[in-house]
């Protein structure tokens, strides 16, 4: 009956028109705050959905490396034969990696050098990400080393035209640095361009990778240290389970972590926008919520005669309020309902004609990406329906305390 009461209010004309302005006013402001929730946090999912892929396709599931404090990891063919058994391991590929200077006649420039082995395509997605020349890691006496495009734009080269092999000079493994003569502390000698991959301007900027024999080699290592092992897992949400049984098959002296663990700083500081988004657009919403508030009270205002006829009929305070809460609700749902609407149609256009690009051409993709994602919608009609309820119940509070004075 509520719901009714508030229906035909809404509808009713009013004595004073600035109460149907301000109606109005406040639910095309509630559309409009709605209509942003969801455009910013789903271009928001967008960017998030973009930059997990790209970090995925260079971090494995599951990293297993050395304490701090030791650069490498003594790890026996029992214990890779074990890692093999452990369930939803489906493939881990030995790494050995160390900072590493690339010398392209007089330009230098210093780089984070993975050699890995025949097994680091299938657990990482480098190798689907080539966009000049082609994944090739050589052999220990002919190496090639495969180079981020940033990596590349730094040495002043094409990977795939480069005619000159480079200069590495690696660290040797274990070995002190001499300040009076760093060559008694490092490695050096010729390797060949083989290609380019592009996958995000943190991991290109900084890798490059060849192969784990020449890189043992260089450094002078066991054949069974490594810098660490990368691991993919049949499904990557069982990486917990998994990280568990990796942890007491391996024991204290290895730090087995899972990706999120890698890269916990990105994806907390990716939680922690998301949530500042959602306080700004909020406290948008509750000042938008005043509006709402002043159009209530000029119309509890207005219908004083109703009220009291209904209390004369038997009504209690009680319904009187929840009278004027449907009201507000009602004015909210409204403009929630037309708010999402519009932005689910935007966010589909978005996708379809790519309405707003992305200015400077530096970034993969030329436009906004968006994602739309159930949970947002819920967290958005919670949050309009309670800063709604709130800032209803003063002006049906103030209904509901109306004395009952049939004759003035």
């Amino acid at each position: 009956m509520n719901f009714l009461f508030a229906w035909r209010y809404f509808k009713a004309k009013k004595s004073t028109n600035a109460i149907n302005v301000i109606a109005w006013i406040s639910m095309v402001a509630i559309m409009c705050i709605t209509f942003a929730f969801i455009v910013v946090l789903s271009v928001f999912n967008g960017f998030e959905g973009l930059v997990k892929s790209l970090y995925s396709s260079f971090y494995p599931h599951v990293l297993i490396s050395p304490k701090a404090g030791n650069k490498t990891i003594l790890v026996s063919p029992e214990q890779l034969k074990q890692l093999s058994a452990v369930k939803d391991v489906v493939h881990y590929t030995r790494i050995i990696e160390e900072k590493t200077l690339l010398l392209n006649g007089d330009i230098q420039v210093p780089v984070e050098l993975k050699g890995v082995d025949e097994n680091y395509t299938k657990v990482t997605g480098v190798a689907q990400n080539i966009v000049r020349g082609q994944y090739a890691t050589g052999t220990a006496d002919r190496p090639v080393i495969v180079l981020g495009n940033g990596v590349e734009g730094a040495l002043d080269l094409e990977s795939d035209k480069n005619m000159f092999p480079l200069v590495a000079y690696v660290f040797k493994g274990g070995a002190s640095v001499n300040v009076t003569d760093l060559y008694q502390s490092v490695a050096a000698d010729n390797v060949t361009t083989g290609g380019t991959f592009l996958i995000q301007a943190d991991i290109d900027n900084k890798y490059a990778i060849t192969n784990i024999d020449f890189m043992r080699r260089m450094m002078g290592l066991k054949e069974n240290e490594y810098s660490h092992l990368e691991i993919a897992l049949t499904d990557e949400r069982k990486g917990d389970a998994v990280v568990k049984n990796l942890r007491q098959l391996f024991g204290g002296n290895y730090v087995v972590e899972t990706r999120y663990e890698q890269n916990k700083s990105l994806y907390g500081v990716m939680t922690l926008e998301k949530w500042a988004i959602y306080a700004i657009l909020t406290l948008m919403l509750i000042v938008s919520a005043f509006t709402m508030i002043g159009g209530l009270t000029m119309l509890v205002l207005e219908k004083q005669k109703d009220i009291q006829v209904l209390k004369a009929m038997g009504a209690n305070n009680r319904l009187i309020q929840k009278i004027f809460l449907s009201e507000g609700l009602l004015l909210a749902g409204i403009g929630a309902i037309t708010g999402i609407v519009l932005a689910v149609l935007f966010c589909w256009a978005q996708v379809q004609f790519h309405l707003i690009s992305l200015e400077g051409g530096t970034f993969l993709i030329d436009y906004y990406p968006v994602k739309l994602v159930a949970g947002d919608f819920l967290l958005v009609v919670a949050t309009v329906s309670l800063v709604a309820l709130i800032a209803s119940w003063f002006p049906s509070r103030k209904a509901a305390l109306q004395p009952i004075e049939l004759k003035s």
